[in-house]
């Protein structure tokens, strides 16, 4: 029986694995050239979700610009980030579709709120984020403008919606509602009276706001005066509130809240 040398049975190991590795090198080169061919370009976007801002068309124009590779090698996590740049997206979910698409479903912001000052070009969503956007493209009338500390945001539309609660009863809306940088609040309804909060958790603001609201008629109808004509409802009392009335400033006591009496100096 011939024995094949040791020798040769080396070398013919080592030129399989020779083989073997030209192969892949081979194939990969091969790969390489495919998934760079023009055919594979992206070349257009089916876009699904939120999309009362954005259409497909005014994607293509300003993402695809920006878009690096094929449909084999585009970034798809750097893709998102490229949707989530433009002013009214807030999350995108990016996939490829063969050979040459992609699919995008897009979470707009909806605004609920103005943020900062007029002229800020910032909104706040309905998860409380801050974004900024062109205000002409707001859809909702009438949104309140918040103001708060950076970061604060969500504290301050959660306060907000718990005190229009409040307010919307009474066919009052608040308008503006500031988180100072101590800790208290201040705020202003669509008639133009301003309200001194104070400090509080939600629930101690909302309880000095009812108390004040299921007195306010009988405190303004003693002075002839309706409460679209408060100027200023200070609430940071302990057991009343203060309020001043078209130039009459006035001091309600706890037997006030209470709805027995009133007091006040012209």
């Amino acid at each position: 029986m011939n024995t094949v040398p040791m020798d040769v049975k080396l070398m013919n190991r080592v030129t399989s694995v020779l083989l073997v590795v030209a192969v892949l090198l081979l194939l990969r080169i091969l790969a390489a050239q495919v998934q760079r061919l023009p055919q594979f370009y992206i070349r257009g976007i089916t876009v699904t979700g939120d999309v009362s801002h954005y259409n497909a068309i005014t994607l293509r124009a300003n993402v695809m610009p920006r878009l690096q590779g094929t449909f084999f090698t585009l970034d798809v996590n750097a893709t998102r980030q490229v949707f989530e740049t433009m002013p009214w997206v807030r999350q995108a979910v990016v996939r490829r579709d063969y050979p040459n698409r992609l699919k995008v479903q897009l979470q707009e912001h909806k605004a609920v709120a103005y943020w900062g000052p007029e002229g800020d070009t910032r909104l706040v969503n309905s998860f409380g984020e801050v974004f900024e956007a062109n205000l002409g493209e707001v859809e909702q009338d009438n949104m309140p403008r918040l103001f708060g500390p950076d970061g604060q945001s969500a504290q301050v539309l959660a306060m907000y919606q718990k005190l229009q609660a409040s307010f919307g009863p009474k066919d009052m809306a608040l308008t503006q509602l500031e988180l100072m940088p101590r800790g208290s609040w201040r705020g202003m309804l669509d008639t133009g009276t301003e309200l001194e909060l104070g400090n509080g958790n939600p629930d101690e603001l909302v309880q000095r706001t009812q108390r004040f609201l299921q007195t306010m008629t009988q405190a303004t109808a003693n002075f002839k005066r309706s409460p679209e004509q408060l100027t200023l409802v200070d609430l940071r009392h302990k057991d009343g509130y203060s309020i001043l009335i078209d130039g009459v400033s006035t001091v309600a006591s706890n037997e006030v809240t209470q709805g027995l009496n009133t007091q006040g100096n012209r």
